[in-house]
């Protein structure tokens, strides 16, 4: 079989790229679409703040019968490269036949792509920022994705590595069981607001949430998102993309903010209804009737995914996770949710992952990032 790389260089090769994956899983019960029209603004510079910082290309694998058999996306995150004080391409957006010739194929353009720019090393699947969808999926292939995550065939890592790569890092996802009863956290938590002089911000609606308290929830999370592995500070423009992208789809029950005496945001918690089964439904289009699956689970589910969670360091290990449990536990019973998805985190991001030890829980999914030298 003949491979022709081709780079997208138009808006019909960019639709192309964003719809192979909906053609290579058609059919697949696990697979879960994302809108397209919010992928190709993702990875349009006009659209995206993150093109602040980051630059990239997009390619596709074409057979010698003219059909699209793999896509790759080749990123250059400067302000990630300055941080860590590496020279760093990363891939994303990677979908492929079960064919080691495709792969190739698509890997030498990224290759190619990195030594054009003095690059160093190549790892992937990451996207231009640390809330774009990363890994290769390489347990859980019997379920469903968050929005937040991405399935793909057990194929794609024997074909990755065949290339040299070799794991870096993987992701971990967790299935919680909502306990019947939380009136032993919902005490533990006002203790812990006593102690330390905290309490839940003070909001009615979504635009006073977002007036009073955006700005402290996405400074905590610079902070504490900061060491995590390709994590860059957010600028004031990419969170305003973030604000934008969430703001509708928010349920204050679902949201806590914690402050202190003076109304700073010293930790928060963010989750929303799954919107996996939704977006299945919708097919990739938000018209004519996909937005109305995606309005019915925001309103009606029994799941919720865990989208965010950070406390500052200087209230880490103080019980403020218990607080932000409570007020999200709280508005699940009051919801009727049943389950939560953890959403993929570092598998060393113990912090997190303690949220759930004392809850029934197992891990049932695991996502993989690939690193090679060149």
């Amino acid at each position: 079989m003949a491979i022709t790389i081709k780079e997208v260089s138009d808006k019909q090769g960019l639709k192309q790229f964003v719809r192979f994956p909906n053609e290579l899983y058609a059919g697949n019960r696990y697979y879960v679409p994302q809108i397209e029209s919010m992928e190709i603004d993702t990875l349009s510079p006009k659209k995206n703040r993150a093109f602040e910082v980051c630059e990239g290309k997009y390619w596709l694998a074409i057979d010698d019968n003219g059909k699209v058999v793999g896509r790759i996306a080749g990123i250059i995150n400067h302000q990630y490269n300055k941080k860590v004080g590496q020279r760093i391409c990363r891939f994303g957006w990677i979908d492929f036949i079960e064919s080691q010739e495709v792969v190739s194929a698509l890997m030498d353009a990224v290759e190619e792509y990195a030594r054009t720019k003095c690059m160093d090393v190549i790892e992937g699947p990451v996207g231009f920022l640390e809330f774009d969808i990363s890994g290769v999926l390489v347990e859980g292939f019997d379920q469903i994705p968050t929005a937040y995550g991405k399935y793909n065939h057990p194929y794609y890592e024997p074909l990755i590595l065949k290339e040299g790569f070799v794991k870096e890092t993987d992701f971990v996802e967790y299935r919680i069981t909502v306990p019947d009863n939380i009136d032993r956290y919902v005490k533990f938590a006002e203790m812990v607001a006593q102690r330390n002089e905290l309490h839940e911000g003070e909001y009615r609606n979504k635009r006073e949430l977002l007036k009073k308290y955006v700005d402290g929830i996405f400074s905590v999370l610079n902070s504490c998102y900061s060491k995590l592995h390709g994590f860059s500070e957010l600028s004031p423009a990419q969170c305003e993309d973030l604000k934008n992208q969430f703001i509708s789809n928010l349920n204050l029950d679902f949201i806590s903010v914690i402050v202190d005496k003076n109304d700073k945001v010293v930790g928060f918690g963010i989750t929303l209804p799954s919107l996996s089964l939704a977006l299945q439904k919708a097919k990739g289009h938000m018209f004519p009737f996909g937005f109305i699956h995606i309005l019915r689970a925001l309103r009606k589910n029994d799941t919720i995914d865990a989208l965010l969670i950070a406390i500052l360091e200087e209230y880490q290990d103080k019980g403020v996770n218990a607080m932000i449990i409570s007020k999200i536990g709280q508005g699940m019973h009051k919801n009727g949710i049943k389950y939560v998805e953890s959403t993929r985190e570092l598998e060393d991001n113990h912090n997190v992952q303690n949220l759930w030890g004392r809850f029934e829980h197992h891990l049932h999914k695991r996502a993989r990032i690939y690193i090679k030298h060149i």
